[in-house]
């Protein structure tokens, strides 16, 4: 071989972008208000055939948290990578509520964008301003349907997967299901390519903090229903993957924004309002199938996406870390605690929370305790919350009414022994100390996020 050739060869190789060499693609798909609401995750009353295999060929993890339950605010904790406190984006982007991500704030697609990948979002978006978190493409075009028309979105994902350009693709895939269409689930037509899959109210399994009435089980087999519409558009995302060559060098996310759209769930921060779906598959895996107990939460999402891409972040420290080194763990040491964080849902509901969530206690700091807790409009308009006050119910699944509207300023449940978060033992002087060392630790989670409610801690 030549002195010359060598030369010409090591210049080629030093000027040849990674990406040309191995592509490291990223499929993140968000879902609208999904719970733990699938065959992997126990529920065998719920078709989700297409995230049950998902699960099988990467990791499911067992104790996945939003950091705020609402849509918008939790979006902007998953593109920035930073407490909505700290982002600025406090509660929803659209209409009169208006809230806006802080100028400072530089997003996942940009940051993907500066180190050399093409970046696509289909579906809701729901975060603003648009510069922060700004894609090269908007892939909605001819969606009949808008964003539950999930089968037309993983079309329209294939379009630019198959596209002419050599970069790798980062594609944020977002349905609007399971969201309520104001009180129903849009179940009352059909969408291209997606099968109707409709589920007997008497089948459904109502969790403990849902009512066990007509109204709560119509509304849950509605709700099946569009999970499964979600769940469908996966399936065909999936073989888009496949269709194009890039299922083995893609990173696949699936996760929930937040709880399920009913009154005890989204907006709250008790467990069935933050703990979610996360399903991941990485190339990387020689460990399929793993079911992880590992703590993480969407702030650590970002920080995930960085280190498989090998793309730089942003100028100021992100809140969470990786969890790629713990996909083919089961129980890994130090990923026991996690940290919420919620202020506003629409406007008028004001009611800031912060939680320290570890894998034996939450601690909830209700800042705003001496208000009622506030409803969102379509969950105070869903059948089942207008059943509970036709008929005067004294309890709201395994909840008092009076307990869910009106809340102490502090909250401390033993998940392990008390799963449903009934028994608050703030007052318990045998719990003294933990009270005390969780306070100690949201106090500093405070400090460190800048969280501008910090500041009650001298002036309350």
């Amino acid at each position: 071989m030549s002195r010359t050739f060598v030369l010409l060869l090591l210049t080629v190789l030093c000027h040849t972008p990674l990406w040309a060499a191995a592509q490291r693609n990223v499929v993140l798909m968000v879902v609208d208000d999904q719970g733990l609401d699938a065959g992997c995750y126990g529920n065998d009353k719920i078709a989700t055939p297409h995230l049950d295999a998902l699960a099988a060929e990467g990791t499911l993890f067992l104790n996945a948290f939003c950091t705020t339950a609402s849509c918008s605010a939790s979006r902007s904790v998953i593109l920035s990578g930073l407490h909505n406190h700290t982002n600025g984006q406090y509660g929803h982007q659209h209409g009169y509520n208006n809230f806006h991500t802080l100028r400072f704030v530089k997003g996942l697609p940009l940051l993907l964008a500066e180190a050399g990948y093409r970046t696509c979002s289909i579906g809701k978006y729901h975060v603003q301003p648009e510069k922060n978190y700004h894609f090269q493409t908007y892939a909605n075009k001819g969606l009949d349907g808008g964003a539950r028309s999930t089968v037309q979105m993983a079309e329209n994902a294939e379009k630019f997967i198959r596209a002419d350009d050599k970069r790798p693709f980062f594609l944020y895939f977002c349905t609007a299901d399971p969201h309520r269409a104001r009180v129903g689930f849009a179940n009352n037509r059909q969408y291209p390519g997606v099968k109707e899959n409709k589920v007997s109210p008497q089948e459904v399994i109502v969790p403990h903090y849902l009512p066990d009435s007509e109204e709560s089980r119509a509304e849950l087999a509605e709700y099946y229903q569009a999970v499964n519409r979600a769940d469908q558009g996966l399936g065909r995302l999936m073989q888009a993957l496949k269709n194009t060559g890039h299922l083995d060098d893609t990173l696949v996310l699936y996760l929930s924004d937040n709880g399920i759209p009913f009154p005890g769930a989204k907006t709250t921060l008790y467990d069935p309002g933050m703990k979610l779906p996360l399903v991941v598959r990485s190339p990387d895996q020689k460990q399929r199938g793993v079911r992880t107990a590992a703590m993480v939460s969407w702030v650590d999402l970002v920080p995930t996406i960085l280190e498989f891409t090998g793309a730089g972040g942003p100028k100021y420290p992100l809140h969470g870390r990786s969890f790629l080194p713990v996909l083919e763990k089961e129980n890994p040491p130090g990923w026991n605690e996690v940290y919420a964080s919620h202020t506003f849902h629409e406007i008028t509901m004001y009611y800031p929370m912060r939680v320290i969530r570890t894998d034996r206690y939450k601690y909830v700091l209700n800042l705003a305790h001496q208000l009622p807790f506030p409803f969102a409009s379509d969950l105070y308009a869903s059948l089942t919350w207008q059943g509970v006050l036709k008929r005067g119910d004294s309890y709201y699944g395994s909840r008092s009414v009076d307990a869910y509207l009106h809340r102490p300023r502090h909250e401390l449940y033993d998940v392990v022994n008390d799963p449903k978060e009934i028994e608050n033992l703030a007052d318990d002087p045998e719990r003294a100390e933990e009270l005390k060392e969780l306070q100690a630790k949201l106090k500093a989670f405070q400090e460190r996020t800048k969280d501008p409610w910090r500041v009650k801690y001298r002036y309350e």
